[in-house]
């Protein structure tokens, strides 16, 4: 599995992922992923490709994005994080995450923490979060859909 930036070459890929009305309680598109990353410099679309495949899909957040949930100037926020329908539990979502300290160092000097909100409705995300080493440091947050779990990976 590769981690990608979006660019429009993926947008085929874009159009065929699939999210079940379930997921888009607690996540939203790509596509509105894509348009928030276009019109903010610090927003980044990231596509998580296995074997030509989109399978994954998240968005890094730096700056301004990130300071409803961490007062960390050096963090990154995840958002927008999804796997595709026709992919869940084959263990993309889990590799996406495990690459993604490796990437964010790569790409994005001085970051030295990587910030999400999971919805503690959603008990499958944040047990997949945990697993990867995500930390839940006490911090709550509101969301759209009801109270976030703050979660910390320090790097």
């Amino acid at each position: 599995m590769e981690l990608h930036f979006y660019n429009h070459t993926f947008d085929e890929l874009i159009e065929n992922y699939i999210l079940t009305d379930e997921q888009l309680r607690f996540t939203g598109t790509p596509k509105e992923a894509i348009d928030f990353s276009i019109a903010e410099q610090n927003r980044y679309s990231i596509l998580a490709m296995k074997n030509e495949q989109l399978v994954t899909f998240f968005s890094l957040h730096k700056g301004e994005g990130v300071k409803p949930f961490s007062p960390n100037n050096n963090a990154i926020l995840i958002r927008s994080f999804s796997t595709d329908f026709h992919q869940q539990g084959k263990g993309y979502g889990k590799n996406a995450l495990i690459l993604t300290p490796e990437f964010v160092r790569n790409h994005f000097m001085g970051i030295n923490e990587i910030v999400l909100a999971v919805n503690v409705k959603n008990k499958a995300a944040q047990a997949l979060y945990k697993k990867c080493g995500y930390i839940d440091e006490g911090v709550r947050e509101m969301g759209r859909n009801g109270e976030l779990i703050v979660m910390s990976y320090h790097l």
